[in-house]
């Protein structure tokens, strides 16, 4: 089954040509935008929603050890359940912290293609 997807691309960038605001279409890269938003997004940030996200941003002022990087891991896996369980199953979440960088690597499958696919995202401490 494929699914369609109409939604305001995230970052918000204009479409110059169109002079409207970028539509992302592709059900797998909106899925990943999702993903990103609950990633850098901090509880408490969102009026509407004030548990949304799991706060990755936060650790730029936390020690850089493998400690955190425990506790970041268990953080993710817990938020991409929460807020994107309907649409990805997280297979697994690895985290390590190497001098001052956070490597994330998240394996999940889409649930409406049963597609299997990995996020990976740096942060610079």
């Amino acid at each position: 089954m494929q699914k369609n997807v109409y939604a305001i691309e995230y970052p918000f960038t204009v479409d110059h040509g169109l002079k409207s605001l970028a539509i992302q279409t592709d059900f797998a890269a909106h899925v990943e935008q999702l993903m990103k938003q609950v990633l850098f997004t901090n509880p408490g940030e969102r009026i509407n929603r004030p548990d949304f996200g799991c706060g990755i941003r936060r650790m730029v002022f936390a020690p850089n050890s493998q400690e955190s990087a425990s506790l970041v891991q268990v953080t993710i896996y817990q938020a991409m359940e929460k807020w994107l369980g309907t649409l990805v199953t997280i297979n697994q979440v690895d985290v390590s912290a190497e001098d001052e960088v956070l490597s994330l690597k998240i394996n999940y499958t889409l649930k409406a293609r049963q597609e299997r696919r990995y996020l990976n995202v740096e942060v610079s401490l």
